[in-house]
């Protein structure tokens, strides 16, 4: 009932919004046929501006790359873009990682609201988005992702789906299908969704997809040697003990190769949307149900094999009332409700359960460009009503509740482009039974130019102030984590996080080339992270949220450049580099931020068909040794792909078919970013097909 009545309240009082990415869909996809676009594509996210490229950097995967890319998990889906990476805690639970960021500080994102799960709460909850429901997915980074959320300073992860339509198709019926199979986990994926017109301005949406993975097998030795040693100096102590089984058990573990045990998952989901599309606007409704079931790797040293069973029930909402040539050309609603929960199997037995409720509204009214003058202004809404319950419940049940007001504005005059964003957000977390509530008052906003220097070129730069309150995790940690395998703790006195940063970026894209670069850094007062202390609490090593000064900085590269024309054939190589740095910069602490991805490059050639398609490539990853106390270091990695793509119907790309072999080499690749990295390996040599259809 509180859920109820807040969500009353939200709707008495919202009125208008900014920059939500629901609402963006109306516009036509980017350059048609393009999957990655680095010059200036039409960012579905924000209609009312040019590209969002000003304030931040912007990546758009749709098409067939998005078919070929897609994952059980939607980080694992987004790993070649430029400044992405995943937490890869296990193929379950693999949330995205941008800049170096995670967990609250970047926003993951269906149709421009919230997941609504607990994806956030800790790094083994997966994300209850479903890849296969995925039409396109847009990844902003930098200050821009302030029109969502002043959590979200690493950046945002929107996935737009089709379950609300957003068109009435021409024909009589319009059927989108993607299947494929991976051989390094026995992956097996299938996904559907048919649109019908009812009538010329009534369409109905059904989806279905399925997803089910066997235990993915290890390149190398599963586990890395840091803990590897250890695994076998604790079987030398069992020897010594006259243990001689623990000592056969714990040998084994250190030695092991092929498959990682317990990291098999399914997932099935479904959906229902329909929509009323006339000259005058629109109005949508859904609802969606999403089941997971997933496995967490386990260390021998600790024993446990936890398990997690998740499912998710969602309603969304969006409506948009054109208001024709005034001051004001949209209003557009956006709505969703979701109740998650999730209960982690401790050896099988049901241990700790989680529940979120949660609802976020927002609105917005756009305006109509007046001599280059555009944007939008609104308010967003959200409330989350959570709760641990269990023996294990290392957090309070509480409640969270966000009110933001803000604003985007752009100003075009001839090569000059102007661009600013504010963002008010008021937030109160509460948990009654520890007499806990307080609330922050965070004021954001960023501010930029950029300059067209000449014909396809162009510079940008944008400064950011950003305030972000710390999350009920951070603040009321205080337990054992049975799937993280940590005593988790957090300070109920941690004041918001500050940061100011800048960006640059110089961009080229004109007769087929397209390269871009783009420097930020920020600096940090009251910077939350979450580090190993080397202690020890209730049999579990002890994580710690602390809050300090911090500076980060880093560049995130992109080209791509035509090379030669043969046999029918464009060849087009291309590249992506993207760094991270972090520091820390507290009273008597000068050391690196944990889990910061290290330098990567990747690399590759394509030859491209009107029926064929060919590509390999190279992805390098540095070693990672710039760590934090008692975080252990990375050895870098090499990977080696390749695909074939074939199109059977001449001049359409509507009828794929992809063969692909991924880590060609069998190599072992951990991520640095991943709290299990030391005995959670990436996959070994994949071979996958794919099929996506589109009629």
């Amino acid at each position: 009932m509180r859920l109820l009545s807040s969500a009353g309240s939200a709707l008495a009082i919202a009125l208008v919004t900014v920059a939500t990415p629901a609402f963006a869909q109306d516009r036509p996809a980017a350059t048609g046929e393009d999957d990655y676009h680095t010059g200036d594509p039409i960012i579905v996210t924000a209609p009312y501006v040019r590209s969002l490229d000003i304030l931040g950097n912007v990546s758009v995967m749709e098409g067939e790359k998005l078919a070929q890319d897609i994952r059980g998990q939607i980080g694992d889906s987004l790993t070649r873009l430029p400044g992405v990476s995943t937490s890869s805690f296990s193929p379950g639970a693999s949330r995205p990682i941008l800049r170096g960021f995670s967990g609250e500080r970047v926003s993951v994102l269906v149709d421009g609201l919230g997941a609504i799960d607990a994806s956030s709460t800790s790094a083994d909850h997966g994300v209850s988005i479903d890849p296969l429901t995925a039409e396109r997915i847009e990844v902003l980074r930098g200050p821009s992702v302030l029109l969502f959320s002043s959590q979200a300073i690493g950046g945002a992860v929107n996935v737009f789906d089709r379950r609300i339509p957003r068109s009435i198709p021409e024909e009589p019926f319009h059927v989108d299908a993607l299947a494929s199979y991976g051989s390094a986990s026995d992956d097996k994926s299938i996904g559907a969704s048919v649109d019908v017109p009812l009538t010329q301005q009534f369409v109905v949406h059904v989806d279905g997809n399925y997803r089910d993975s066997n235990d993915v097998r290890a390149g190398g030795l599963i586990y890395a040697e840091p803990l590897r040693q250890r695994l076998l100096g604790l079987a030398a102590d069992a020897a010594a003990d006259g243990d001689a089984d623990e000592a056969a058990r714990l040998t084994g573990a250190a030695n092991s190769r092929g498959r990682i045990p317990n990291s098999a998952s399914t997932s099935t989901s479904a959906g229902i949307g329909a929509a009323y599309i006339n000259d005058g606007g629109m109005l949508g409704l859904s609802f969606g149900y999403l089941e997971t079931d997933y496995g967490i790797p386990p260390r021998a040293d600790l024993g446990e094999e936890p398990t997690i069973s998740s499912r998710q029930y969602r309603v969304d909402l969006r409506g948009e009332v054109n208001l024709g040539d005034g001051l004001f050309e949209k209003l557009r609603v956006r709505g969703a409700y979701g109740d998650y929960a999730h209960t982690e199997f401790d050896d099988g037995v049901p241990g700790t359960t989680f529940l979120n409720k949660g609802i976020e509204f927002r609105t917005e009214l756009a305006q109509n460009d007046r001599g280059g003058w555009r944007g939008a202004s609104g308010l967003q809404y959200s409330f989350r009503d959570f709760a641990a319950i269990g023996d294990e419940a290392f957090l309070p049940p509480n409640e969270t509740t966000r009110l933001a007001a803000f604003t985007l504005q752009e100003l075009e005059m001839g090569p000059l482009t102007l661009e600013g964003a504010l963002r008010f957000e008021k937030s109160n977390v509460k948990a009654s039974s520890i007499g806990f509530d307080r609330s922050f008052n965070a004021f954001s906003g960023a501010g930029g130019f950029s300059y067209a220097i000449a014909d396809g070129l162009k510079a940008s730069v944008s400064v950011s102030h950003s305030e972000r309150a710390p999350s009920a995790e951070e603040l009321l940690s205080d337990g054992p984590h049975a799937a993280t395998q940590t005593f988790e703790r957090g300070n109920p006195d941690f004041d918001k996080e500050t940061s100011w940063g800048g960006e640059a970026s110089l961009k080229f894209n004109r007769d087929g080339y397209a390269i871009a670069l783009t420097g930020y850094a920020s600096w940090f007062d009251g910077f939350i992270y979450e580090s190993d202390t080397g202690l020890i609490e209730d049999d579990l090593p002890l994580f710690q949220f602390l809050q300090d000064k911090a500076r980060t900085w880093g560049f995130e590269f992109e080209a791509s450049a035509p090379l030669a024309q043969i046999g029918g054939f464009n060849i087009v190589a291309d590249a992506t580099a993207d760094m991270t740095r972090a520091k820390i910069k507290g009273a008597g602490v000068d050391g690196n931020v944990p889990r910061i991805p290290p330098l990567r490059i990747l690399g590759g050639l394509e030859a491209q068909g009107e029926r064929i398609d060919a590509r390999a490539e190279v992805e390098w990853t540095d070693d990672q040794t710039r760590i934090a106390t008692f975080e252990t270091p990375t050895k870098g990695f090499t990977l080696v792909n390749a695909s074939l793509t074939w199109r059977p119907l001449p001049d359409t790309k509507n009828l794929s078919l992809t063969l692909a072999a991924n880590n060609i080499f069998d190599v072992d690749a951990r991520r640095h970013a991943s709290f299990t990295k030391d005995y959670v390996p990436l996959a070994g040599r994949d071979i996958r097909i794919t099929a996506r259809a589109s009629f």
